[in-house]
Parts: structure tokens; sequence; C-alpha cells
């Protein structure tokens, strides 16, 4: 699905009429075209399946030798947009990890996968879920995790109006659903500085 600007631009300028403005006064007339370039740029991955990200990130590397150990990378800053009211997720972290097989990530690449993951009109529950199945498929590794902390602007700009309210979830695949003492340990590393 390619994201359609032209139909973007004259959207807006539909709702800067609905609001009672005049969109060619000075101020307004170009900013039709400046949000549709701002959308294109920041729901990038509706323009992708969970499938295609792991695809354009998914070179990994082989392990010198079999291992256990987790890799955690933490409170990877993203930003996104509910889906019930085009709000902003804002002071969004995101933290991930897993059990590597015989093959790692870069770390870079995690960071990018929560980021296109996160450019689509999203809940927060499925960001982690996403993210999850994108690292799944990448790594070979049924074993991951992701903690995601946010601010949503449908509860702090509007609507209950509680600025000091964030959102937690959590998605835990494999053994970190099944095995409390990788889930422990996950959750001790996320407490760490």
């Amino acid at each position: 699905m390619a994201i359609d600007v032209k139909a973007i631009e004259e959207h807006i300028r539909g709702i800067l009429v609905a609001l009672g403005d005049d969109p060619n006064r000075e101020g307004l007339r170009e900013t039709p075209e400046r949000v549709a370039r701002m959308y294109a740029e920041v729901f990038e991955g509706m323009n992708y399946s969970n499938g295609q990200i792991a695809q354009m990130y998914g070179k990994t590397f082989r392990l010198p030798s079999e291992h256990e150990d987790m890799v955690l990378v933490k409170d990877i800053e993203v930003f996104s947009y509910c889906e019930h009211h085009m709000a902003l997720m804002y002071d969004m972290k995101v933290s991930i990890a897993y059990l590597p097989k015989e093959r790692v990530i870069g770390l870079s690449k995690i960071a990018r996968i929560a980021d296109m993951v996160a450019k689509r009109l999203q809940l927060q529950e499925r960001i982690g879920s996403d993210i999850a199945e994108v690292i799944q498929l990448v790594t070979q590794s049924e074993d991951v995790a992701v903690w995601i902390t946010a601010n949503h602007s449908c509860m702090t700009a509007r609507g209950i109006k509680k600025p000091s309210a964030k959102t937690i979830t959590t998605t835990l695949r494999g053994r970190f659903e099944t095995d409390e003492a990788i889930q422990n340990r996950f959750f001790m590393m996320l407490k760490q500085e």
C-alpha cells in the first residue's frame, strides 16, 4: 500500500474548511502539503507488513557458539499515533529482549524495527506484538519480550485530561512467557540503569 499524499492534501484542506478557517489565507496556504508530507513520514510503516519489515532489517550474524545469553536493548525512543483518535503516543520507550538461537541481529536493526512498527496507526498493545513477531522472524527465536511505556495524548490532552497517566504494556513470547527465571531476569534487567 502506498500513502496517497495528494488525497491527504485534499482532505486536510477540507478539514480546514470544516473547522471554519480559510485554507487560502497566509499561514494555511501550504498546510495541506506540509501535513501530507508529515503523514507520509510518520506513517511510513503502514507501507510494510511485519514480514516485509523483517526482510528489510533481517541481517543477522552467526554466533561463535551456542549460548543462552539474553540480548536486551532498552529505552528505544519512538512515537506513534493511536488508531482511535489519531492522537500522538509520546515519551514512548520500547525495550526488547530475545534469547538468540544460532544467530543474532545487529543492535541498530532492533531499534529500526521498533521505529518502523510504531510508524503506523496503532494500539500500544499491537506495537509490542508486532515487534515481537518481527524479531521472531528475523532471529528465528521464539523467545522474545517487549516492554513499552508511553503517554497518550488522547488521555493527557483531551477527554479525561490526566497528564501524568502512563500506559505500560508487556508482550512475552516463548520462554519469556513460560520460564519464570528468564522472565524475572528480564524484569530485573529493565530496572538496571
